[in-house]
């Protein structure tokens, strides 16, 4: 296998892993009816600004199966819609307190699931891959600052 078959088979395999790792925490840690694509639409929303259509482009899918996933979560007491202040067709999405403290917990078991990652490189080592890994993500409103 060549290298670049080689990086993408082993960047899918740990997102894979830290996705079920994270999953399996948060339900553990009370959030039962959460789905890993919460988490990701919880990301865009905690980031600020976002409304449906934002979410629609961020995960990749149609403004109606957004809109479904959004309803889903209001109706489940994690996302609240307030109103936009520049677009009155537009509701800007929110995280309740409830979504904040879901989105802690994932917060929580990410850091858990990387654990062994760092100790296996080392601080150094584990800082430079995060590095590196930054520079190639894509550019976007969950992309880390540092």
């Amino acid at each position: 296998m060549d290298d670049a078959l080689a990086f993408s088979a082993l960047v899918l395999a740990l997102s894979g892993q830290l996705v079920q790792e994270i999953h399996t925490s948060v339900s553990q840690q009370g959030f039962e009816d959460l789905r890993p694509a919460h988490g990701f639409a919880f990301a865009r929303i905690s980031a600020g600004g976002a409304t449906t259509a934002d979410l629609a482009e961020h995960l990749g899918v149609t403004k109606q199966a957004a809109a479904q996933l959004v309803e889903e979560l209001v109706r489940k007491g994690y996302v609240e819609r307030h109103p936009h202040p520049h677009d009155a067709r537009a509701r800007l999405l929110g995280l309740t307190e409830t979504g904040r403290a879901a989105t802690r917990a994932a917060d929580q078991a990410a850091r858990a699931a990387v654990a062994p990652w760092r100790e296996e490189l080392g601080q150094a080592r584990f800082s430079e891959l995060v590095a590196d890994l930054t520079l190639l993500a894509p550019p976007g409103p969950i992309r880390p600052a540092w």
